[in-house]
């Protein structure tokens, strides 16, 4: 299954910044343009969002692309695109028929036709994998409605029409889906609140977005990615400037309006001025992990795996990759801190400090005798370091033979999907990093997979958390699934599948100027409508 994973915190930090930032010279444009945006975001390189699941492409399909559904402020699904659906009493076939007002760049009208050849391309990529598993069948009415026919009833299909988990399911046009995932659609014609203005790309520095005046919008308010898309200016320019430093100067002179994932050690400076805000737009952050290997020693025996869960100490580790207790705090529930299924079942294992003589207790327990243990490290990200350092610190006041294993991305990748023992090359731990949001579906959350072999890195594995993750599609109400949540979580607590470390909420924000407002505060993806500047 490929989903959209984060394996670093994108907690960048600029080498050598100081209080005082180096000024830069240019030419003042005058009064200032309100109908004009100027942000700092990564650069584009890849446009098709089915065919990548990067930030910037996603990015990109939130601005001049359409959805079935979207999630609202309580990540519940709402029509979108759709204007009225229903399903059969035998809960098999979804009818739905598309809202007036919908059209193309191109100026021609959206179709069933599009929706039913966007559905199949998405249902190739990893995030509709599952709908095309139960589907029956995908095809149009009439020009305006459209079914799903399944094999077996699958209670989560708007959630999993509306996700944002990977590869969001934005609706191209028919000649444009009809081509594998894997061929990548390049002519940027969607039917969304933007149209990408192609005249002033410049690879590597800027892209730019003008304000559909087609586009009609819903009527309900906005609501998270859900309700009205109403656009309030007239052109978005996305810049991409290597320096932070310069990109902040530009920000304090207004020559820019927002910066996208300042660093935190800027943060300082950016509060001090008057003129400027931060802003958490990703209130969900993303969840630190500890992954274990399960398939060597010492940390195949559960009670090894226990042990870790009471050694470490989340506001150490917070300390080092959330200096500002603003933007970390623990997590406990396997399902996050935002999501609705996120609660407290068998989380009694948890105290602030940890518990370093039971966690010694149970080493023992598991017959412990002194193994190497490795952990791997992230040498390219000073973050990463440190709090690696305070996990293998914890292990060594108990006794424990920890040694790091610092290396770059590239070796460091390699050896993570070594499934022998740490003699042969293999390894014990690693810290990784994955959106919280994301961990309120378990069928989408790599880190909530314990098949085994066919889990991700570090290879849990339990059959009867596996028969309750199996089910979770399948539920039809909030309630229901709440309870199931609880299930799992009471399992993964007992076999240990990771350890958390600690919720950040730095991974989603921007620098601000304050007359910039507007921006929509939802996790994994950026949206450009509801912006205004005064």
């Amino acid at each position: 299954m490929t989903i959209l994973r984060r394996d670093l915190f994108k907690l960048g930090l600029a080498a050598g910044a100081a209080l005082s930032l180096p000024s830069i010279s240019r030419a003042q444009a005058g009064p200032v343009d309100v109908q004009t945006v100027r942000l700092v975001l990564a650069d584009l390189q890849v446009y098709d969002p089915m065919f990548s699941v990067g930030a910037a492409t996603q990015n990109h399909g939130m601005a001049i692309y359409d959805t079935l559904f979207a999630l609202d402020s309580k990540f519940m699904p709402q029509p979108q695109m759709v204007g009225r659906w229903g399903v059969s009493d035998d809960k098999r076939t979804y009818t739905f028929e598309l809202r007036d007002g919908l059209g193309w760049h191109d100026g021609t009208p959206v179709t069933a036709a599009d929706c039913v050849a966007s559905i199949r391309r998405w249902g190739q990529t990893g995030s509709g994998e599952l709908l095309m598993e139960r589907a029956k069948d995908i095809s149009k009415k009439d020009d305006k409605t459209f079914t799903i026919s399944l094999k077996e009833p699958l209670g989560a299909l708007t959630e999993r029409l509306a996700t944002l988990a990977g590869n969001c399911l934005f609706i191209m046009r028919e000649k444009d889906a009809d081509r594998p995932a894997t061929e990548q659609v390049t002519t940027n014609i969607g039917s969304g609140p933007f149209k990408f203005n192609e005249a002033l790309v410049k690879p590597g520095v800027s892209f730019a977005y003008d304000r559909n005046e087609r586009y009609v919008p819903r009527r309900e308010p906005s609501d998270g990615f859900a309700g009205g898309k109403v656009v309030n200016v007239d052109h978005i320019i996305c810049e991409n400037i290597g320096s932070q430093q310069t990109a902040l100067a530009a920000l304090q002179a207004g020559e820019i309006d927002a910066i996208y994932g300042p660093p935190v050690d800027l943060y300082s400076v950016i509060e001090s001025d008057p003129n400027l805000v931060i802003q958490v737009i990703d209130k969900a952050g993303d969840d630190a992990c500890l992954r274990l290997n399960h398939l060597q020693k010492p940390f195949n025996n559960v009670k090894a795996r226990q042990a870790m869960l009471h050694l470490i100490d989340q506001e150490a580790v917070l300390r080092v990759i959330a200096p500002d207790s603003r933007y970390g705090r623990p997590v406990t529930s396997i399902f996050g801190n935002s999501t609705p299924y996120s609660n407290d079942e068998k989380t009694d294992w948890y105290q602030p400090g940890g518990d370093p003589e039971r966690a010694k207790q149970l080493f023992q327990e598991a017959g412990y005798a002194g193994e190497k243990v490795v952990i791997l490290q992230r040498s390219d990200t000073a973050v990463v370091v440190n709090a690696t350092q305070v996990v293998a610190a914890k292990l060594r006041e108990i006794g424990v033979n920890a040694e790091l294993a610092p290396s770059d991305y590239g070796a460091y990748s390699k050896r993570r999907a070594n499934k022998g023992p740490v003699e042969d090359g293999g390894w014990s731990l690693f810290m990784s990093s994955d959106s919280d949001y994301v961990q309120g579906d378990p069928t989408a959350a790599i880190y909530l997979n314990a098949s085994g072999e066919n889990a991700w890195y570090g290879w849990p594995k339990n059959d009867e958390f596996e028969a309750l993750r199996a089910k979770w599609p399948d539920i039809e109400t909030i309630d229901h699934r709440k309870a199931l949540a609880r299930q799992m979580q009471s399992i993964w607590w007992d076999f240990v599948g990771d350890i958390r470390l600690g919720q950040v909420l730095t991974t989603g924000t921007f620098a601000r100027r304050a007359a910039l407002t507007g921006f929509i505060e939802m996790p994994q993806r950026v949206a450009l409508w509801n912006l205004q500047k005064v």
